[in-house]
């Protein structure tokens, strides 16, 4: 006789108010703080992250501890529903950020991006790991190898963030320029190589340093990119085309949502970042040539507007800013910082060079390639999860994601004012002017 278990039990009826409670203030308090940052002309991570702060352990939790204790108790059951939301938003955030990497325009850069991507990310992933082994021990979590550590820090120096880059090109109306688009190719290759070197460095943080255990994760790198080749494109596109056939952009966005989440899964089940699986999967959507971005715009506002401030500010919750006032963490902080702003600026700046650009495009690079924003928010949390950091390593990592994305702006509207418009930019420019009227 077959015995049927009993179905699980319903999320009882006090946790289930604080989750609802904890998302409407998460949501609220972020929202308000990014369209207010984005108001001061700074990026809306800024702010999202700043909802989590002022409601975590920096604040609330010193000013109203009863409050804060209630509304985000140390339960883990508890802390893991609001986790649930935030691992959504970042997956789909991932996935859009793929959609934004134009491999046709990296092929065309050629030489020049790969030169300004490569000095852009060895020099920092250099410097990073470098540093990574002799920072203070405090900020290596307990159980944590130092030389992973390293690594992860080599790692979260040398990533850059399409999503900011691109706006900020956007709204200085620079993407037309040459300087722009160069900007964008360069940022390309250094996220997808960036995303690779993660999941192999998250990799070794769970299974360990030994030479099969490392071969066995390159290998799965590698048949992931096979299998996004030879089987992710064809799946692409006939989901795609079969999408596009119906008029219900309903159909397009679940069709999008499906190919993330089972290529998050897939990537999982090999052992590597799931957001690798979107990731790749963004860059295949995008690269298809059939993806209708107005039908899965309604898809890209929830997770910009709801589940990406949502785990910012759920990101912001684990940072605790009263650890900058032990000297050796804020000594640490300081370094991490310079060291991280010099790198990606000079790896950049001498790639440019040495592809025989002047020296303001160089400047130029430099300074938008610096903007670390979402992306080194998104290796934080990583590094969080798997033990690799402790509370104040996370702490310093993000806020050289913050500092830097403030710091992009200024400097690229300063190096560009001083680079001559060309011709080809100005025929460009009124083409792309064109297309923003016709839409």
């Amino acid at each position: 006789m077959i015995v049927l278990a009993a179905p699980p039990t319903p999320i009882a009826a006090h946790p289930m108010l604080v989750f609802l409670l904890q998302l409407t203030v998460l949501l609220g308090v972020a929202f308000a703080l990014g369209k207010l940052a984005a108001r001061f002309n700074m990026p809306a991570v800024v702010g999202e992250l700043a909802a989590g702060v002022i409601l975590g352990p920096s604040l609330l939790a010193h000013a109203i501890p009863p409050l804060s204790n209630w509304l985000f108790p140390s339960d883990a059951a508890q802390i893991h529903l609001l986790d649930a939301v935030g691992q959504l938003g970042v997956l789909m955030l991932v996935g859009f950020t793929g959609m934004h990497v134009d491999m046709g325009l990296v092929r065309r850069k050629g030489r020049t991006a790969a030169w300004v991507s490569a000095g852009g990310l060895f020099i920092p992933l250099g410097l990073g790991v470098a540093v990574g082994m002799v920072l203070p021990g405090s900020l290596v979590a307990e159980g944590g190898e130092r030389l992973v550590f390293a690594l992860f820090l080599g790692v979260a120096m040398c990533v850059s963030a399409i999503p900011v880059i691109a706006k900020t090109l956007l709204e200085m109306k620079l993407l037309h320029r040459n300087i722009g688009q160069l900007t964008i190719s360069a940022a390309a290759v250094d996220d997808v190589v960036g995303w690779s070197l993660l999941s192999v460095v998250s990799a070794m943080a769970t299974t360990g340093m030994r030479a099969g255990h490392v071969a066995l994760t390159i290998g799965s790198l590698v048949g992931v990119l096979a299998v996004a080749l030879l089987l992710g494109r064809p799946v692409v596109k006939f989901g795609l085309t079969r999408a596009n056939r119906s008029s219900d952009p309903a159909v397009t966005v679940a069709v999008v949502a499906l190919l993330l989440f089972a290529s998050a899964a897939g990537t999982h089940a090999l052992g590597l970042e799931p957001i690798l699986g979107t990731f790749v999967m963004g860059v295949l959507l995008s690269s298809s040539g059939l993806l209708d971005r107005q039908k899965i715009a309604p898809l890209r506002t929830f997770v910009m507007g709801v589940l990406a401030p949502i785990f910012f500010a759920t990101a912001g919750l684990r940072m605790d800013l009263t650890e900058l006032a032990k000297p050796p963490v804020l000594l640490a902080a300081v370094v991490v910082l310079v060291i991280a702003i010099l790198g990606k600026f000079v790896g950049a700046y001498l790639g440019a060079r040495l592809s025989r650009l002047s020296h303001w495009e160089g400047l130029a690079l430099g300074a938008g390639l610096n903007a670390r924003g979402v992306i080194e928010v998104v290796v934080a949390m990583v590094g969080l999860r798997l033990g690799v950091l402790t509370t104040a390593g996370y702490t310093i990592v993000v806020l050289v994601a913050v500092v830097t994305s403030l710091m992009a702006p200024p400097m690229l509207r300063y190096a560009v004012r001083r680079i001559e418009v060309t011709e080809e930019e100005r025929v460009r420019e009124r083409l792309f002017d064109g297309e923003k009227a016709a839409s």
